[in-house]
């Protein structure tokens, strides 16, 4: 569990409800159905307007990465190729099928099957680039949903004010319906606000960095792989693949 991505989420609504308990505020007074209503209604249909179903639904499926990231292991990843080097070394390409058969990582299983077939590097080279191009794309874009929310939701937050405006004007008559009017159009900015930038914008940057870091760590595989393909040492791959460390 990303430990660091749960304190921050549980830090920043705590800071605004304490930060309102302190001026004198209630729970209460934050705690509004229409506004609720309004803000994250609104803000989920425009993006379900602007954004293909496959995305959106790529996007559903990564966004536990915020508490439950990919497991990468650089480090590991590293050893992990030079041992397959040190295999081919001795047992020749071949030798690295049983390894490619029990490999649980997809992209390095189609690298080391490519090493099997005998393929050319620079096929190989060619058909990684574009697994890596297309998966690193495919998560950009759904990345990109949440994204989309935090630039939609402050201003459907200010929809939801002028209606709140909008019903207290037309109630200045009757004061015992002006509270609801307000209360409404207070709540919905502040709902439109916050969930944009304590929730939705931080988890579509979080995702992107998380995106960015796999595809560091495909590059790594694929980088290996071909040296693995030309035959270069494992002490002299190893080396090569230490500068993907940060």
């Amino acid at each position: 569990m990303d430990v660091l991505s749960l304190i921050g989420l549980i830090l920043a609504f705590v800071a605004i409800v304490g930060g309102n308990f302190l001026e004198g505020g209630h729970v209460g007074a934050l705690l509004n159905g229409p506004a609720a209503l309004i803000v994250l209604g609104g803000t989920l249909g425009a993006v379900l307007l602007q954004t293909p179903i496959a995305v959106f639904k790529r996007a559903m499926t990564i966004v536990r990465w915020i508490l439950l990231p990919p497991r990468l292991d650089l480090t590991g990843g590293i050893g992990k190729v030079v041992g397959w080097s040190m295999t081919a070394r001795k047992e020749g390409l071949l030798g690295l099928e049983p390894l490619a058969e029990t490999e649980r990582d997809p992209y390095a299983r189609k690298g080391l099957q490519l090493l099997v077939d005998g393929v050319e590097p620079e096929t190989i080279r060619s058909i990684l680039e574009v697994d890596l191009s297309t998966q690193e794309s495919r998560d950009l874009r759904a990345s990109k949903v949440f994204e989309s929310m935090g630039g939609y939701s402050p201003t459907i937050g200010i929809i939801g004010a002028v209606m709140g405006l909008i019903h207290v004007m037309g109630n200045l008559a009757d004061p015992s319906q002006l509270g609801s009017g307000i209360a409404v159009a207070f709540v919905a900015t502040i709902y439109g606000v916050a969930f944009a930038n304590l929730l939705a914008l931080p988890v579509g940057n979080k995702l992107k960095a998380l995106v960015q870091q796999q595809t560091a760590y495909r590059e790594m595989l694929l980088e290996g792989v071909l040296s693995i393909a030309e035959g270069e040492n494992p002490r002299a791959i190893e080396m090569k693949l230490q500068g993907f460390m940060d």
